[in-house]
């Protein structure tokens, strides 16, 4: 009996050390619309992915609008090449090529290229806000979660998004996908109440807000900052201990993160 009793002891002790390596990580670099900047590619490029992806970065970001002929498709504005992409069919916006010769992404496009020789980055997936209406951007956000599950992405894929109705829409049909919200307007404990992963806010709400860094932490809420890109506010988020920095300057955040172990 005291065997058995030691055994169980041991395992609990095994079980509680594993899980606690596991969340011990923190600062994982997420690079903004691809690791673009320091190479001068298009953002939200293949080439981008593929450059966060080379420098084996946890995490890289990109965003999803719907054409008029519901094609998804990877571009940050709302606008593209002056065409606003709600109401521009997929053809007439490729007649535009990105600045390196890519042709505009479709998400199954950029999906399948995020899964090539990725053991390690995250596709961060950001659904933008409908400018026609709120069901419109529902709908966006379900076929791109249909699109990431048919590729058999889902466990490479987390979402975004500053409207709180998509992720809402997004936690009715996958109780296990990772959600953080965008928008800097909710507390933690607000958001996990409605099964939100994490807070993704502008860092400069955490500095208004600094109790909600530590709300977070203690709801197991997920932590991430945006557009992190200044030395010194760099140093203030990894001092703060943040699960996620998203920055347009990967390799300038991970020499900082190297210098504070």
């Amino acid at each position: 009996m005291n065997t058995i009793k030691t055994f169980y002891a041991f395992l609990i002790m095994l079980i509680i050390v594993v899980f606690s390596s596991c969340s011990a990580k923190k600062n994982a670099i997420v690079a903004h619309r691809g690791a673009w900047k320091k190479n001068n590619l298009p953002e939200n490029s293949i080439a981008s992915l593929r450059h966060a992806i080379g420098l084996k970065l946890p995490g890289s970001e990109f965003d999803v609008w719907r054409t008029a002929d519901d094609s998804l498709i990877i571009n940050h504005d709302a606008h593209y090449n002056k065409l606003l992409i709600e109401e521009t069919n997929y053809a007439d916006l490729i007649k535009f090529k990105l600045s390196n010769g890519e042709k505009l992404p479709t998400l199954h496009e950029y999906i399948v290229e995020g899964k090539k020789n990725n053991k390690h980055t995250l596709l961060v997936c950001e659904i933008k806000p409908s400018e026609i209406s709120k069901e419109r951007g529902k709908k966006t956000a379900l076929m791109t979660v249909e699109t990431v599950k048919k590729l058999k992405a889902d466990k490479n894929t987390c979402y975004i998004s500053f409207d709180y109705e998509i992720l809402k829409q997004i936690r009715k049909v996958d109780q296990k996908t990772v959600l953080q919200y965008l928008e800097g307007n909710k507390s933690p404990k607000e958001v996990k109440a409605d099964h939100i992963d994490g807070v993704d806010y502008h860092y400069s709400f955490f500095k208004k807000h600094p109790q909600w860094i530590k709300e977070a932490k203690e709801n197991n809420i997920i932590l991430n900052a945006w557009t992190v890109n200044e030395a010194a506010d760099m140093d203030w988020i990894i001092q703060n201990k943040f699960d996620y920095i998203t920055t347009n300057e990967p390799e300038l955040l991970r020499e900082r993160i190297k210098n504070k172990e």
